[in-house]
């Protein structure tokens, strides 16, 4: 069944499961015309925006459930359509009876993230700030709540917008001495736009470096808990989270399989994850799980590496902080079982950084979540910072950026204008891109697809 925008849609806008209340939302030109013909109380179609009433949802002649129902007249809702937001009992029963009632009357299934691309499609923001209502409704932390909101609000989506304005003006100007081509004039000085493409990359690198810090606030940090069988990992994974989340043993080898959870340190979250020992084994099983361990750590953004200190010697710590090297990868060397070391082994590596602990013990726990923060360095965000989070965000600044570098190299080179305007004109594409004022059909689709099916 083909799908567009002039349909009336519907979705269950909070989260599956039981509830005390849920609420379903509509939204299209038939919003407020369907809900009335499923409702008895006052006329919905009469009463002004923003305004809620009690009634009943019936389908039938049998009712469904009391409700209240809100509604939003456009262009004055989320949308900038007509729409209904519907507050009944949160019984899955109650729910599918709602929606398959409206459904009957003329609504269809929202896509995922409908709601949002219609008020992006209907002006109400732009595509980064659209993006940043997913990133919002997704923020496990302050810093990544404050991060999206920032972006929501428009600080981001306005300097891209600025540097594209003052781009533009620059292009029309060399695309203009285009139509005098038979005559020697030079409407667009070349010395003012090469200031102006500095410029311009200053404050794209400016964001580009801010991707590292905005992954992390966003995505969290991929922290893998490395070592040797039997090193404590899986007994440091269950100190830090404060509950028995893997399985501990004295038995070599007992972890087969990544096990992962999370925890919030200094307003960051982290996803640890505690992975097979590493050694050389027969058993299959335990060789593939030791495979995956090494390729987690390539991926990791911070690694823990325990060292049993009850037995571990010397020359072996320094073939595993050799590989660890290797990696180029941040970690922290961790002396576990601190109370069993030798006192000579002890003396030798508190010159090295080291980080002794009693996992089993919960002995210096505090002083290691202080140096897996340092590691990290991460600022807390600010109301008004700027910052890049998303992906595709950071890929069209890069590409934004290199095109600039053509438009550089083309001064430098003295070609022609209509060289000059090709390359300015990739720059305003890409950073088009991220604000949505150029898209295909395709990159919307990819954006919207990934967010919940009621918002």
């Amino acid at each position: 069944m083909s799908t567009t925008i002039e349909d009336t849609i519907v979705a269950l806008a909070t989260a599956q499961g039981i509830s005390a209340i849920a609420v379903i939302r509509l939204s299209g030109p038939e919003a407020i015309k369907i809900t009335q013909k499923c409702f008895k109380g006052k006329n919905l179609e009469e009463q002004p925006s923003h305004t809620i009433h009690f009634g009943n949802l019936h389908h039938e002649g049998k009712i469904i459930d009391e409700v209240l129902v809100s509604i939003f007249k456009a262009p004055n809702s989320f949308t900038m359509e007509n729409a209904v937001e519907i507050s009944c009992h949160g019984s899955p029963f109650i729910i599918k009876e709602i929606i398959k009632a409206l459904l009957r009357q003329g609504a269809r299934l929202a896509q995922p993230g409908e709601f949002t691309k219609r008020a992006f499609l209907h002006g109400r923001f732009d595509l980064a700030q659209a993006e940043a209502v997913a990133d919002l409704i997704n923020a496990e932390t302050d810093n990544a709540r404050q991060a999206a909101l920032n972006q929501m609000r428009g600080g981001f989506s306005k300097e891209i917008n600025h540097l594209r304005d003052e781009l533009i003006h620059f292009a029309s100007l060399i695309e203009l001495e285009l139509d005098f081509g038979e005559e020697d004039v030079e409407f667009a000085k070349r010395d003012d736009l090469r200031e102006l493409i500095q410029k311009i990359q200053s404050y794209l690198r400016a964001l580009i470096d801010s991707f590292d810090q905005g992954n992390v606030i966003k995505n969290g940090v991929p922290t893998v808990i490395a070592g040797k069988p039997n090193a404590g990992k899986s007994t440091l994974l269950n100190a830090l989270l404060n509950e028995e989340r893997a399985i501990v043993s004295d038995i070599p080898g007992t972890t087969r399989d990544a096990i992962e959870d999370e925890i919030i340190l200094g307003g960051i979250n982290f996803r640890f994850i505690d992975t097979a020992g590493l050694r050389e084994t027969k058993d299959v099983i335990e060789a593939i799980g030791v495979e995956r361990t090494r390729e987690r750590m390539k991926k990791a953004s911070l690694i823990l590496y325990l060292v049993d200190l009850s037995n571990a010697t010397e020359n072996e710590i320094e073939e595993q902080v050799h590989e660890l090297k290797a990696l180029a990868i941040p970690y922290l060397m961790i002396g576990n079982k601190m109370d069993q070391a030798d006192n000579t082994l002890l003396k030798k590596l508190e010159s090295q950084p080291f980080i002794f602990i009693s996992a089993s013990n919960k002995t210096n726990l505090s002083l290691l979540k202080e140096k897996i923060l340092e590691k990290v360095q991460i600022k807390e965000v600010k109301k008004g910072d700027v910052m890049v989070t998303n992906l595709r965000h950071y890929q069209n600044l890069l590409q934004t950026n290199e095109s600039l570098d053509l438009v550089l190299t083309g001064l430098d080179s003295g070609v022609t204008g209509d060289f000059l305007a090709m390359d300015i004109r990739q720059s305003l594409h890409y950073l088009g891109e991220i604000t949505g004022t150029i898209t295909t059909d395709d990159l919307l689709d990819n954006i919207f697809s990934k967010f919940c099916i009621g918002k």
